[in-house]
């Protein structure tokens, strides 16, 4: 729910374009599916909204070729009187707004999401730093390609997800990793040098991160299972401290034994970057005040050392 509680923070810039997009691997969808960038509790409109890599990023958003552009608007114009009736007796249904809502964006998505999703005209330089070259990366590269194009037009959030299986590394630990890093190390790297040569990094952060670690025992012949006790990621821009390593685990990997980070805490840190603080942003939830860093609301804090 990170990205929506960012879009009910901050709302969006573009009118012509989701707040929240998610860019999903075409191999498959991670475990729970779209359950992965759904709002939750919070108003319908702040979930993600996901795109493709390929023509259609966006099914069903062009106008079959046989329509006329008056015939469409006749035929959407007749649905948006009955919705704007019903709304007006279903006022607390946040899922019939966001429709509304959603049918209005995906008129104008129309014009906006083929230009920006468009990337015929990048530089042949750019393309060979995202890896469009290679056929190993060259998927996962343009989704990386397709984030920094999304953030420069005033996107909000944007989400790169890869099915969750290959990294859920219960057997063929290391011979996945290999395969995994070989895919993603060289488009996460230039994600982070295209944004900060084009001047965007100081006000985008890049987060790359999973869920949990792996233990550092075998898992059968050669795999790892999880490990809730210790886990890594690694974070850009956005007022972050450049070339640092915080926190410590045991000799062994298994246990965070200097520096932790409790999720919490790693909330806090990214909201105060995006000029909010945790204890004040809330959505009353069945009778309650929820928030991002509930229920440790009290002992979640700002990461000071993690600032540059």
């Amino acid at each position: 729910m990170w990205g929506s509680w960012l879009v009910y923070a901050l709302g969006t810039e573009r009118l012509e374009l989701p707040a929240y997009v998610v860019l999903a691997d075409p191999g498959g969808l991670p475990v729970d599916g779209i359950r992965n960038w759904s709002s939750g509790y919070l108003p319908a409109i702040c979930q993600g909204t996901a795109f493709g890599s390929g023509k259609s990023a966006v099914l069903n958003l062009k106008r079959p070729p046989d329509v006329s552009e008056a015939a469409r608007r006749n035929q959407l114009e007749l649905p948006g009187r009955f919705n704007a009736a019903h709304l007006a007796v279903q006022q607390d249904s946040s899922e019939l707004a966001a429709q509304i809502a959603n049918y209005e964006l995906a008129s104008q998505m129309q014009t906006s999401v083929p230009e920006v999703l468009d990337i015929s005209g990048e530089m042949e330089q750019t393309r060979q730093m995202y890896g469009l070259d290679n056929p190993t990366i060259s998927e996962y590269g343009q989704r990386c390609l397709l984030a920094r194009r999304l953030v420069e037009q005033g996107v909000r959030f944007v989400q790169i997800f890869m099915n969750l299986q290959p990294w859920d590394t219960h057997n063929r630990n290391a011979e996945s990793l290999r395969d995994l890093t070989a895919r993603t190390d060289q488009p996460s790297a230039a994600l982070v040098a295209d944004l900060a040569q084009r001047g965007l990094l100081d006000s985008t952060i890049v987060m790359f991160a999973g869920e949990f670690g792996r233990l550092p025992v075998s898992q059968g012949a050669d795999g790892r299972d999880h490990n809730r006790r210790a886990f890594s990621l690694w974070l850009a821009g956005g007022g972050f401290r450049g070339g640092c390593v915080h926190g410590r685990t045991d000799e062994f990997g298994y246990e965070v034994v200097e520096d932790a980070v409790s999720v919490h805490d790693l909330h806090a840190t990214l909201l105060h970057l995006l000029g909010i603080d945790h204890r004040r942003l809330s959505f009353p939830h069945a009778g309650r005040q929820e928030r991002l860093t509930d229920a440790n609301v009290t002992n979640a804090h700002v990461v000071q050392q993690l600032l540059s």
